[in-house]
């Protein structure tokens, strides 16, 4: 939206900022990543706008925005939700530092919170074995085998990548000969994350290539997205929405897919085993909890941080800090594994 001009940028209200800073980042963000900015920042908006002491941007001080993040606090959020609308906070007024609407020294009176390493990461992931029942029950199973349930755990858990990625996959993506899939970058309609730099072909099993063949061939329905591309996972309407793909996500992991609840429910009547309800299950998990699974299974078979980061798009330091979840025990294996044999005394320690 174009602004009117202004003798003094400080003068303009809270969010007419932040409406200018929504519009002048399109060209730098995903349009999710910028969906995080707008629900972020609407908050520290909306809580200025009831405030009879903020008139325009050029009133906030650091004390107000000390105040925001106290009224945060005690609105019961989690640690890494106070952290991320802070962190966004810091960014927006660097934006309008730029602008000269607030002063220089504004964004550095923001207080981030320090936040230790078990505040910042989220521990629950789908177990390499409850992954390996559901995927095995999928595969010997004559009537969900292949199915979009079937189709979208196997390319979740054996590529690791992240939901708007398998939602960006289209049938010509999927290289049978090769074994592989290619995640690829299309900002206006199927943006990755990392943009071009997100771009990889990622191998697959061989009995997931057979899994994907099948689905291609006998249970995909041909639809086409909205710019004629055949998206490889496909709903009612052509590529679906990633809160559709979510819902399989969470359907699919359900645990009594493969075996007995442990909540004590049957599956004929339980409320969660619907597509809609599926995420209240305590046990089922999302794409996100699927991919911290997955790469810390590969991290355990042995690929290394280097490895793993190039088929999930994550630098090696992310993944050590926030994605393996390897247990004690684990990471002992892990090191015991690569060093045990230089702990073997040899020959000449004995002479």
């Amino acid at each position: 939206m174009s602004q009117p001009p202004v003798e003094d940028p400080g003068e303009l209200s809270v969010r007419e900022i932040y409406e200018m800073f929504l519009d002048a980042r399109q060209l730098d963000y995903t349009a999710e990543t910028l969906r995080d900015y707008e629900t972020r920042l609407r908050q520290f908006v909306e809580w200025a706008e009831d405030r009879e002491d903020i008139e325009c941007i050029g009133d906030v001080t650091g004390w107000h925005l000390e105040q925001f993040k106290l009224f945060r606090q005690g609105q019961d959020l989690a640690p890494t939700t106070i952290k991320g609308q802070m962190t966004a906070l810091k960014v927006w007024l660097e934006y309008a530092a730029g602008i000269e609407a607030v002063d220089e020294m504004l964004p550095y009176k923001v207080n981030i919170p320090v936040l230790s390493q078990t505040d910042e990461t989220d521990d629950t992931l789908l177990e390499a074995e409850d992954a390996q029942a559901l995927i095995q029950h999928y595969r010997e199973s004559r009537v969900e085998y292949a199915s979009v349930n079937h189709v979208v755990l196997e390319l979740a858990w054996f590529t690791g990548a992240r939901l708007g990625a398998l939602r960006s996959l289209d049938v010509s993506d999927y290289q049978p000969d090769d074994q592989l899939v290619w995640f690829r970058h299309h900002p206006d309609t199927t943006p990755l994350k990392k943009k071009m730099d997100g771009e990889r072909p990622v191998g697959l099993p061989a009995e997931t290539c057979q899994v994907l063949d099948v689905w291609i061939e006998q249970v995909r329905q041909e639809r086409r997205d909205g710019g004629g591309r055949r998206p490889l996972l496909v709903g009612r309407q052509g590529r679906p929405a990633s809160s559709t793909i979510q819902n399989w996500v969470y359907q699919a992991t359900l645990p009594c897919v493969a075996g007995p609840c442990p909540h004590g429910k049957s599956p004929r009547t339980c409320e969660w085993t619907e597509r809609n309800t599926a995420s209240q299950c305590p046990s089922s998990r999302s794409p996100h909890q699927v991919r911290t699974g997955s790469i810390t299974w590969q991290l355990n078979s042995g690929l290394s941080y280097e490895a793993v980061g190039e088929r999930v798009n994550s630098d090696p330091d992310t993944l050590r800090r926030y994605y393996d979840k390897a247990s004690d025990v684990e990471k002992l294996e892990e090191r015991r594994r690569a060093f045990v044999d230089q702990l073997e005394f040899s020959d000449s320690d004995d002479s």
